[in-house]
Formats: structure tokens, sequence, C-alpha cells
């Protein structure tokens, strides 16, 4: 079954910021580790990436055929959507144990784990 991570955080948190192992810029990104202890675990990672800030955001509303599009996120809270993974993997007891694992929740970001609707 597959299911989303959505990451969460305050976006301006160091430690939530991604960042290499290492000091050098040839160093693997920090969660190459988890990636690999998952795949070990027969979790797969579909895809998953890191978002722009906030900032970047355009809200767009639709309401009586009228289009309404705004600068920025939909909510001003200090947890921000950071990024997502999508795995593949049995069963929801492992979807959360890869959220507890993963780089963002130990740096004390939040992990929503949603299940995906199977495609017709």
């Amino acid at each position: 079954m597959r299911y989303m991570l959505l990451m969460c955080g305050d976006e301006t948190a160091p430690e939530l910021a991604p960042h290499p192992l290492g000091d050098d810029d040839s160093a693997e990104p920090c969660w190459m580790p988890w990636a690999r202890e998952m795949q070990a675990r027969g979790v797969l990672l579909v895809e998953g990436s890191q978002l722009q800030p906030s900032g970047t955001a355009t809200t767009v509303r639709s309401s009586g055929g009228e289009v309404l599009v705004a600068d920025g996120p939909f909510a001003e809270t200090k947890e921000q959507i950071l990024g997502y993974d999508v795995i593949e993997c049995t069963d929801l007891d492992e979807a959360i144990y890869a959220a507890s694992r993963h780089p963002v929740a130990l740096a004390g970001g939040v992990v929503e784990v949603r299940p995906v609707l199977a495609s017709v």
C-alpha cells in the first residue's frame, strides 16, 4: 500500500533545514541513511522532494466562476509543509515506523502519514 508522508515544521528552524552529512559538498543528503534503512526493511521510496519556502506559494480558490489568486500559503501558521515522500510498504504500522525514523521527525518536526487512494 502507498502512503504519503507530509513533512511539517517551522521552516525557519535550522535543525529542520536539509543538510548534507559531513562538511564538504560531496557529502550525501541527510535523508540517505533513512532511505537505506527503509529499503533494507522492504519499504520502497516511490518519490519525494523538499518544497521551496512557503513564501513562494500561490493559493488558488475558485468561487462562483471567479478565480481568486493570492500570494503565500493558505494558512498563516508557524508550521508549514516542508516536503513529502511517497512510500510503498505492507501496512500502516510500517508507514508509522518509517515516519518515526525520518530525519524531519527526529529533528523535532511532524510527519503526517496518509494512505494514498488506489487509482481507479
